[in-house]
């Protein structure tokens, strides 16, 4: 009878932390409606175990810019994701980061199309510098490095 217990006291915590785990990982992802870059990169998402959903919209910069990320800041497309927004072709690795440590900030970004980035093409010829954004319009701070 003990063993049963256990079993099921462990298969509810399994449950609930497997349902809260999934629940942190859904991911809306606007990109504009001409780009396949953005469809590779919501591929790499979700090959890394995040429920994407993408939508295609001509409002990108200004959603960017809503969320936070000032123009010469903004990536390829814009993710939100455990309430942070996600603009560009940010590694995975450093999205994790944000959600674990959870700092006081409206997101991240990789501005531009990086070459090698995760969704683009070729090689990687420099490190990705991911920058920390705030809603108040304070100046862009690096995140990471990568």
């Amino acid at each position: 009878m003990k063993l049963t217990r256990r079993a099921a006291l462990i298969g509810m915590l399994l449950s609930y932390s497997f349902g809260a785990r999934a629940e942190s990982m859904k991911v809306k992802l606007y990109k504009n409606p001409q780009c396949s870059c953005c469809e590779g990169y919501a591929a790499y998402l979700k090959e890394n175990g995040f429920d994407v959903t993408v939508e295609a919209t001509n409002d990108l910069a200004e959603i960017s810019r809503s969320a936070g990320v000032p123009e010469k800041y903004e990536g390829c497309h814009t993710a939100f994701i455990g309430g942070y927004v996600v603009d560009g072709h940010v590694p995975v690795e450093v999205i994790r980061k944000l959600l674990a440590e959870r700092p006081a900030i409206a997101g991240i970004t990789l501005p531009g199309m990086p070459m090698g980035s995760p969704g683009m093409v070729g090689d990687k010829t420099e490190p990705f510098v991911i920058y920390a954004v705030t809603k108040d319009g304070a100046a862009p701070t690096v995140f990471a490095t990568v």
